[in-house]
């Protein structure tokens, strides 16, 4: 029996021994070096690039902002274009005054140094940046970034529309009716002018023989 009690006391007192011990082992344990480590990694957002405006006229410029690439990357931009769909291309026509239809002269325009097809830009500390770009090619633009370091990618599409056509005045027969119309008044102008003097001559003539 008394051998028996050892046993139990011996058990006891190991149990309240061991129970502190197993209840820090439980709890975090600051790193042996002391250093804090940092939080794990989330997903880094997807890369972005967007234009400040959708549809622009030949001529115009455009500005891209690209977000969420790596910091302090070279980006690569390649710039494809694809034909825009229209009618079938013919010379544009005038109608005349007495209803025949003239074809009207095209405008040379001087042609501008292209537009590069390729473009590079370093992103700053938060991974965005800022471009601007002036197409020379009318057409749907498509512009895709690539990251040289991170490799996110991102696109943007762009509607570029030919120049404004201007409302040109046609020559030639169409000058034909006021022409007509301003000769017309002159000489009704004409007529009345003369009727007037004649009308005074023989007023004048009838009073003196009166007398």
């Amino acid at each position: 029996m008394r051998l028996s009690r050892i046993i139990m006391a011996l058990t006891a007192g190991l149990a309240v021994v061991a129970a502190p011990a197993a209840a820090g082992a439980a709890q975090p344990q600051p790193p042996a070096d002391g250093i804090q480590q940092p939080p794990p990694d989330y997903p880094p957002q997807p890369a972005s690039l967007t234009l400040n405006l959708a549809t622009i006229v030949i001529g115009e410029s455009v500005v891209l902002t690209g977000r969420n690439f790596g910091r302090n990357e070279i980006v690569d931009i390649t710039v494809t274009v694809a034909p825009l769909a229209a009618a079938v291309p013919g010379p544009a026509t005038a109608r005349r005054s007495d209803g025949s239809v003239v074809a009207m002269t095209t405008v040379a325009r001087p042609q501008p140094q292209p537009a590069p097809r390729h473009l590079t830009v370093r992103t700053d500390a938060q991974g965005r940046f800022r471009l601007t770009y002036r197409p020379t090619d009318v057409g749907r633009l498509t512009f895709t970034a690539v990251g040289r370091t991170s490799g996110r990618t991102a696109s943007a599409t762009l509607t570029v529309l030919p120049h404004r056509r201007p409302n040109l005045p046609v020559t030639g027969d169409s000058l034909g009716t006021p022409l007509k119309v301003g000769g017309g008044l002159v000489g009704a102008g004409v007529v009345l002018m003369l009727g007037s003097l004649a009308w005074r001559r023989r007023h004048r003539f009838g009073t003196g023989s009166t007398r």
